[in-house]
Protein backbone atom coordinates (compact mmCIF):
# COMPACT_ATOMS: atom_id res chain seq x y z
CA UNK A 1 0.00 0.00 0.00
CA UNK A 2 1.15 3.50 -0.56
CA UNK A 3 1.30 5.67 2.30
CA UNK A 4 2.81 8.55 0.78
CA UNK A 5 1.00 11.91 1.40
CA UNK A 6 -1.41 10.26 4.12
CA UNK A 7 0.32 11.87 6.78
CA UNK A 8 1.29 15.73 6.57
CA UNK A 9 4.12 17.80 8.54
CA UNK A 10 2.34 19.84 10.95
CA UNK A 11 1.76 23.23 9.54
CA UNK A 12 1.30 25.91 12.20
CA UNK A 13 2.09 25.75 16.33
CA UNK A 14 -1.43 24.58 17.08
CA UNK A 15 -1.02 21.31 14.83
CA UNK A 16 2.63 20.91 16.67
CA UNK A 17 0.51 20.69 19.93
CA UNK A 18 1.97 23.91 21.06
CA UNK A 19 0.10 26.72 22.00
CA UNK A 20 -1.18 29.83 20.07
CA UNK A 21 0.91 32.79 19.91
CA UNK A 22 -0.36 35.23 22.67
CA UNK A 23 -2.14 38.36 21.55
CA UNK A 24 -0.58 41.58 23.10
CA UNK A 25 -3.81 42.00 25.07
CA UNK A 26 -2.73 38.63 26.99
CA UNK A 27 0.95 39.41 27.11
CA UNK A 28 0.08 42.33 29.22
CA UNK A 29 -1.72 42.55 32.55
CA UNK A 30 -4.33 45.23 33.32
CA UNK A 31 -2.45 47.93 34.93
CA UNK A 32 -4.02 51.11 36.96
CA UNK A 33 -2.16 54.74 36.51
CA UNK A 34 -1.56 56.18 39.88
CA UNK A 35 -3.24 59.67 39.89
CA UNK A 36 -0.46 60.77 42.03
CA UNK A 37 2.61 60.08 40.51
CA UNK A 38 1.48 59.11 37.26
CA UNK A 39 3.18 55.51 37.33
CA UNK A 40 0.91 51.90 35.82
CA UNK A 41 1.35 49.48 38.13
CA UNK A 42 -0.27 45.85 37.35
CA UNK A 43 -3.51 44.81 39.30
CA UNK A 44 -1.81 41.81 40.87
CA UNK A 45 1.13 44.14 42.44
CA UNK A 46 -1.50 46.75 43.79
CA UNK A 47 -3.56 44.14 45.29
CA UNK A 48 -0.23 42.49 46.69
CA UNK A 49 0.41 46.14 48.61
CA UNK A 50 -3.52 46.55 49.64
CA UNK A 51 -3.99 48.74 46.53
CA UNK A 52 -1.25 51.26 47.77
CA UNK A 53 0.88 52.30 45.26
CA UNK A 54 4.87 52.50 45.17
CA UNK A 55 4.92 56.78 45.80
CA UNK A 56 1.95 55.78 48.67
CA UNK A 57 -1.11 56.89 47.17
CA UNK A 58 -3.78 55.23 48.65
CA UNK A 59 -6.28 53.84 45.72
CA UNK A 60 -9.69 53.64 47.56
CA UNK A 61 -11.25 49.95 48.33
CA UNK A 62 -14.65 48.37 48.64
CA UNK A 63 -16.05 47.29 51.47
CA UNK A 64 -15.20 43.35 50.91
CA UNK A 65 -11.96 44.88 50.01
CA UNK A 66 -11.17 46.04 52.86
CA UNK A 67 -12.66 42.56 55.01
CA UNK A 68 -10.63 40.67 53.28
CA UNK A 69 -7.23 42.80 54.26
CA UNK A 70 -7.94 43.74 57.73
CA UNK A 71 -10.24 40.74 59.33
CA UNK A 72 -8.86 37.27 60.03
CA UNK A 73 -9.60 34.75 57.61
CA UNK A 74 -13.15 33.40 57.61
CA UNK A 75 -14.15 35.24 60.66
CA UNK A 76 -16.48 37.90 59.06
CA UNK A 77 -19.73 36.98 59.71
CA UNK A 78 -21.96 40.04 57.71
CA UNK A 79 -25.30 41.26 59.72
CA UNK A 80 -28.84 42.65 57.61
CA UNK A 81 -27.35 41.99 53.71
CA UNK A 82 -31.01 41.93 53.03
CA UNK A 83 -31.67 45.37 53.71
CA UNK A 84 -32.25 47.35 50.59
CA UNK A 85 -33.19 51.13 49.56
CA UNK A 86 -36.28 52.61 47.81
CA UNK A 87 -37.36 55.35 46.33
CA UNK A 88 -39.33 56.36 48.87
CA UNK A 89 -39.97 60.08 47.49
CA UNK A 90 -40.52 59.16 44.28
CA UNK A 91 -37.50 61.02 43.04
CA UNK A 92 -36.84 61.20 39.59
CA UNK A 93 -34.38 58.32 38.23
CA UNK A 94 -33.20 57.59 42.08
CA UNK A 95 -34.45 53.58 40.85
CA UNK A 96 -31.99 53.38 38.39
CA UNK A 97 -28.75 54.70 40.52
CA UNK A 98 -29.60 52.23 43.05
CA UNK A 99 -30.10 49.54 40.18
CA UNK A 100 -26.82 50.67 38.52
CA UNK A 101 -24.72 50.84 41.53
CA UNK A 102 -26.40 47.50 42.48
CA UNK A 103 -25.00 46.13 39.34
CA UNK A 104 -21.74 47.76 39.77
CA UNK A 105 -21.26 46.59 42.99
CA UNK A 106 -23.22 43.50 43.95
CA UNK A 107 -23.64 45.04 47.25
CA UNK A 108 -27.30 45.96 48.10
CA UNK A 109 -26.34 48.87 49.81
CA UNK A 110 -23.28 51.26 50.67
CA UNK A 111 -22.13 49.73 54.10
CA UNK A 112 -21.50 46.24 55.28
CA UNK A 113 -21.82 45.71 58.69
CA UNK A 114 -20.81 42.34 60.67
CA UNK A 115 -18.65 40.83 63.14
CA UNK A 116 -14.99 40.11 62.84
CA UNK A 117 -11.92 39.53 64.97
CA UNK A 118 -8.67 41.38 64.18
CA UNK A 119 -5.79 39.05 65.01
CA UNK A 120 -7.57 37.02 67.16
CA UNK A 121 -9.39 40.33 69.05
CA UNK A 122 -13.04 40.67 68.44
CA UNK A 123 -15.40 43.61 67.15
CA UNK A 124 -18.43 44.52 65.66
CA UNK A 125 -17.36 46.29 62.17
CA UNK A 126 -18.80 48.52 59.62
CA UNK A 127 -17.39 49.54 55.69
CA UNK A 128 -18.58 51.78 53.47
CA UNK A 129 -18.37 51.50 49.96
CA UNK A 130 -17.31 54.73 48.13
CA UNK A 131 -18.51 52.54 45.04
CA UNK A 132 -21.84 52.12 45.83
CA UNK A 133 -23.13 56.12 45.04
CA UNK A 134 -20.58 57.67 46.92
CA UNK A 135 -21.39 55.56 50.24
CA UNK A 136 -23.74 58.39 50.58
CA UNK A 137 -25.74 58.12 54.08
CA UNK A 138 -29.55 57.06 52.91
CA UNK A 139 -31.78 55.50 55.24
CA UNK A 140 -30.79 52.25 55.16
CA UNK A 141 -26.91 53.04 55.61
CA UNK A 142 -28.33 54.96 58.55
CA UNK A 143 -30.36 52.12 60.13
CA UNK A 144 -27.55 49.30 59.30
CA UNK A 145 -25.29 51.28 61.43
CA UNK A 146 -27.31 52.09 63.95
CA UNK A 147 -28.36 48.59 64.19
CA UNK A 148 -24.36 47.49 64.89
CA UNK A 149 -24.09 50.13 67.28
CA UNK A 150 -26.83 48.33 69.78
CA UNK A 151 -25.87 45.02 68.51
CA UNK A 152 -22.45 45.81 70.03
CA UNK A 153 -24.14 47.50 72.80
CA UNK A 154 -25.74 44.56 73.56
CA UNK A 155 -23.30 41.76 72.72
CA UNK A 156 -20.34 44.53 74.86
CA UNK A 157 -18.02 44.72 71.35
CA UNK A 158 -16.37 47.30 70.45
CA UNK A 159 -16.86 48.67 67.17
CA UNK A 160 -14.31 49.24 64.14
CA UNK A 161 -16.02 51.71 61.15
CA UNK A 162 -13.84 52.56 57.74
CA UNK A 163 -15.92 55.49 56.79
CA UNK A 164 -15.96 56.68 53.57
CA UNK A 165 -18.84 59.11 52.42
CA UNK A 166 -20.14 62.06 50.09
CA UNK A 167 -22.16 63.00 52.52
CA UNK A 168 -25.67 62.32 53.19
CA UNK A 169 -28.19 61.05 49.88
CA UNK A 170 -29.82 63.63 48.37
CA UNK A 171 -32.67 61.04 47.01
CA UNK A 172 -33.76 60.85 50.14
CA UNK A 173 -34.35 64.45 51.42
CA UNK A 174 -35.07 65.03 55.51
CA UNK A 175 -34.72 61.18 55.89
CA UNK A 176 -31.69 60.88 54.87
CA UNK A 177 -30.43 63.94 57.34
CA UNK A 178 -32.62 62.62 59.92
CA UNK A 179 -29.54 59.57 59.86
CA UNK A 180 -26.84 61.90 61.70
CA UNK A 181 -29.14 62.26 64.92
CA UNK A 182 -30.34 58.51 64.82
CA UNK A 183 -26.69 56.76 64.46
CA UNK A 184 -25.25 59.64 66.73
CA UNK A 185 -27.38 58.63 69.51
CA UNK A 186 -26.90 54.94 68.99
CA UNK A 187 -23.24 55.72 68.95
CA UNK A 188 -23.60 57.46 72.70
CA UNK A 189 -25.44 54.70 74.39
CA UNK A 190 -22.88 52.47 73.15
CA UNK A 191 -20.10 54.91 75.01
CA UNK A 192 -22.07 55.80 77.85
CA UNK A 193 -21.59 51.53 77.93
CA UNK A 194 -18.27 52.18 78.51
CA UNK A 195 -17.42 50.14 75.18
CA UNK A 196 -14.86 51.52 72.44
CA UNK A 197 -15.11 53.01 68.93
CA UNK A 198 -12.71 53.52 66.91
CA UNK A 199 -13.22 55.45 63.63
CA UNK A 200 -10.95 54.73 60.60
CA UNK A 201 -11.58 57.41 57.86
CA UNK A 202 -10.79 57.14 54.28
CA UNK A 203 -10.71 58.83 51.17
CA UNK A 204 -13.44 60.51 50.65
CA UNK A 205 -15.32 61.13 54.63
CA UNK A 206 -17.34 64.38 53.85
CA UNK A 207 -20.97 66.22 54.43
CA UNK A 208 -23.12 64.40 57.24
CA UNK A 209 -20.98 61.03 57.85
CA UNK A 210 -18.53 63.70 58.98
CA UNK A 211 -20.66 65.76 60.48
CA UNK A 212 -22.16 62.57 62.83
CA UNK A 213 -20.40 58.99 63.69
CA UNK A 214 -17.20 59.51 61.28
CA UNK A 215 -16.17 62.04 64.21
CA UNK A 216 -17.63 60.25 67.44
CA UNK A 217 -15.22 57.96 67.80
CA UNK A 218 -12.94 57.40 71.41
CA UNK A 219 -10.40 57.63 69.04
CA UNK A 220 -9.88 58.77 65.21
CA UNK A 221 -7.41 57.35 62.23
CA UNK A 222 -7.04 58.56 59.16
CA UNK A 223 -5.21 57.18 55.70
CA UNK A 224 -2.86 58.95 54.82
CA UNK A 225 -3.72 62.00 51.94
CA UNK A 226 -7.35 60.99 52.86
CA UNK A 227 -10.36 64.05 51.93
CA UNK A 228 -12.11 64.63 55.40
CA UNK A 229 -14.41 68.05 55.45
CA UNK A 230 -18.20 68.99 55.88
CA UNK A 231 -18.71 70.95 53.09
CA UNK A 232 -16.68 71.71 49.59
CA UNK A 233 -13.48 74.04 49.96
CA UNK A 234 -15.25 75.59 46.96
CA UNK A 235 -18.37 76.47 49.18
CA UNK A 236 -16.92 77.71 52.34
CA UNK A 237 -14.44 79.86 49.42
CA UNK A 238 -17.44 81.11 48.78
CA UNK A 239 -19.06 81.69 52.35
CA UNK A 240 -16.04 83.09 54.35
CA UNK A 241 -14.18 84.93 50.96
CA UNK A 242 -10.57 84.27 51.70
CA UNK A 243 -8.47 81.18 50.28
CA UNK A 244 -8.19 78.57 52.07
CA UNK A 245 -4.70 77.00 52.62
CA UNK A 246 -3.15 74.31 50.68
CA UNK A 247 -4.12 70.35 51.67
CA UNK A 248 -6.95 71.89 53.90
CA UNK A 249 -9.35 68.99 54.15
CA UNK A 250 -6.34 66.23 53.57
CA UNK A 251 -6.14 64.23 56.68
CA UNK A 252 -2.35 65.50 57.21
CA UNK A 253 -3.81 69.05 57.60
CA UNK A 254 -6.53 67.93 60.02
CA UNK A 255 -3.92 65.79 62.49
CA UNK A 256 -1.96 68.82 62.94
CA UNK A 257 -4.68 70.92 63.79
CA UNK A 258 -5.81 68.20 66.42
CA UNK A 259 -8.68 66.83 65.05
CA UNK A 260 -7.33 63.18 64.01
CA UNK A 261 -5.43 61.09 66.69
CA UNK A 262 -3.34 59.40 64.14
CA UNK A 263 -2.90 58.50 60.45
CA UNK A 264 -1.84 54.99 59.84
CA UNK A 265 -0.45 53.64 56.32
CA UNK A 266 -2.95 51.10 54.93
CA UNK A 267 0.23 48.31 55.51
CA UNK A 268 0.35 49.27 59.11
CA UNK A 269 -3.57 48.97 60.22
CA UNK A 270 -4.12 45.91 60.70
CA UNK A 271 -1.37 45.72 63.67
CA UNK A 272 -2.22 49.26 64.87
CA UNK A 273 -6.54 48.09 65.37
CA UNK A 274 -5.38 44.74 67.01
CA UNK A 275 -3.53 46.81 68.91
CA UNK A 276 -6.16 49.62 69.72
CA UNK A 277 -8.64 46.97 70.50
CA UNK A 278 -6.32 45.19 73.32
CA UNK A 279 -5.69 48.37 74.82
CA UNK A 280 -9.55 48.40 75.61
CA UNK A 281 -10.20 45.16 76.37
CA UNK A 282 -8.74 44.49 79.91
CA UNK A 283 -8.39 41.20 79.63
CA UNK A 284 -5.91 41.70 77.11
CA UNK A 285 -4.15 44.74 78.08
CA UNK A 286 -0.44 42.73 77.88
CA UNK A 287 -0.41 42.68 74.53
CA UNK A 288 -0.15 46.30 73.73
CA UNK A 289 3.44 45.58 74.10
CA UNK A 290 3.08 43.43 71.35
CA UNK A 291 1.55 45.81 69.35
CA UNK A 292 3.82 48.66 69.66
CA UNK A 293 1.46 50.47 71.41
CA UNK A 294 2.58 50.87 74.78
CA UNK A 295 1.97 54.16 75.65
CA UNK A 296 -0.67 56.69 74.31
CA UNK A 297 2.22 59.19 73.19
CA UNK A 298 3.20 56.93 70.72
CA UNK A 299 -0.33 57.08 68.87
CA UNK A 300 0.29 60.79 67.94
CA UNK A 301 3.40 59.57 65.81
CA UNK A 302 1.09 57.94 63.32
CA UNK A 303 2.85 54.32 64.78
Amino acid sequence: MNLMGLFKSPQNELEKGGKQPATQEETHEVTVVCPKCGTETPVSELWESQNVCRCGHHFRLTARERITFFADEDSFTELWPELTSHDVLGFPGYEQKLKSARLATREKEAVVCGTCTVKGERCAMFVMDPHFMMASMGTVVGEKITRLFEFATEQRLPVVAFTAAGGARMQEGILSLMQMAKTSGAVRRHSDAGLFYLAVLTDPTTGGVTASFAMEGDILMAEPGAMIGFAGARVIEQTIRKRLPDGFQRAEFLLEHGFLDLITPRKNQRDVIAGLLAMHDPKQQGLCVEYGLEGVERIGDGV
